[in-house]
């Protein structure tokens, strides 16, 4: 099941949406062509959890807290990147156009910030690079999922040899995939390998980006009936 658009209206140019796109599209191209090997940039721009809770670890050239920015840029690969960068377009957009530009922009790094550091926090001895912009996209499909819950998401369904479009509530379509990320986050922690901080997807980050995609989407609303209850427009 994969979202491909909706059909809610824009009030608004997504720039920042389409900014961040662009942004995650020429760092990944860097990793390509940048100096070094493309594994270089992934462990020098990744954040590495042993590196940023223990003093006497260092693996990269940048400051162990800039990583938890620069992280949410890289990708593991063109799979990684597309997926990502899909759901960006098809939820940022109108999270952008509810939240504002800057509002947007700040709660995307925010929610991306506290999603790495939540998988660093689980696995603090981990020396595995943690790289993606899963847990900054997981907030803006948290946001989503509280502010546009019955509006239709156009989703491609893949069965075998046939393929077709439908629309579906967002509602079903993102608690599916949060369900689906709690599920796989617990599986993942009882193996060996997740125990370990191992594997190829954060899922514990993507639960803690969806969470605070709630969680901050609550203050919003809160602030803005306050605001108008005091007379004042909301942001």
């Amino acid at each position: 099941m994969i979202p491909l658009y909706s059909d809610l209206k824009l009030t608004r140019v997504p720039f920042v949406t389409v900014a961040l796109i662009c942004i995650n599209i020429a760092a990944f191209w860097y990793q390509f062509t940048g100096a070094g090997s493309f594994e270089q940039s992934v462990k020098l721009f990744g954040m590495i959890p042993a590196e940023l809770f223990h003093a006497d670890y260092t693996a990269g050239e940048l400051p162990r807290q800039v990583t938890l920015l620069t992280s949410m840029f890289m990708h593991g690969g063109f799979l990684h990147l597309g997926m990502n960068m899909l759901y960006l377009w098809v939820f940022g957009r109108n999270v952008e156009d509810d939240f504002g530009h800057i509002g947007f922009l700040v709660f995307y790094l925010c929610a991306g910030v506290i999603a790495t550091v939540a998988f660093a926090m689980a696995f603090p001895a981990s020396t595995v690079p943690l790289v993606g912009a899963s847990g900054a996209i997981a907030g803006v499909l948290g946001a989503y999922f509280l502010r546009f819950p019955t509006s239709r998401v156009y989703c491609m369904l893949i069965f075998i040899i046939m393929v077709r479009i439908i629309p579906l509530p967002a509602f079903f379509i993102l608690g599916l995939w949060f369900f689906i990320q709690i599920g796989s986050c617990f599986v993942h922690m009882a193996s060996p390998a997740g125990a370990a901080g191992m594997g190829g997807v954060a899922w514990i980050s993507h639960v803690a980006g969806f969470v605070t995609g709630l969680v901050w989407t609550i203050f919003v609303l809160r602030s803005r009936y306050h605001r108008r209850r005091g007379g004042r427009s909301a942001w």
